[in-house]
């Protein structure tokens, strides 16, 4: 696979991005989006568990879940636009963690 295609099946599925992180390109851009993605993943998984706990809130509870939700999903949807067009832009507030070096 060359970096762009890499850095596409990154965002596509946790199983994508091992699949880009040991069958990828090792270039600094398809790392830089499998890194990416990674965080997004492991954010996604955190936040669930989180939301697990605030979601026995009746109400606000629900809210909460909902943004949380749409938090990921727009981090998401910004690395994938990045990696289609090929821009090393971070993703906000977990863009600057470094998993892969």
């Amino acid at each position: 696979m060359n970096a762009k295609t890499t850095s596409i099946v990154a965002y596509i599925t946790f199983i994508g991005t091992i699949i880009a992180l040991l069958a990828g390109d090792k270039s600094r851009e398809a790392k830089f989006h499998v890194n990416q993605a990674l965080v997004i993943y492991i954010t996604d998984l955190v936040l669930g568990i989180v939301m697990k706990v605030i979601g026995l809130i009746p109400i606000i509870g629900a809210i909460i879940n909902l943004a949380l939700g749409i938090f990921v999903l727009v981090l998401w949807i910004m690395g994938f636009v990045a990696a289609i067009k090929q821009n090393e832009k971070e993703v906000p507030l977990v863009g600057k963690i470094r998993i892969l070096k």
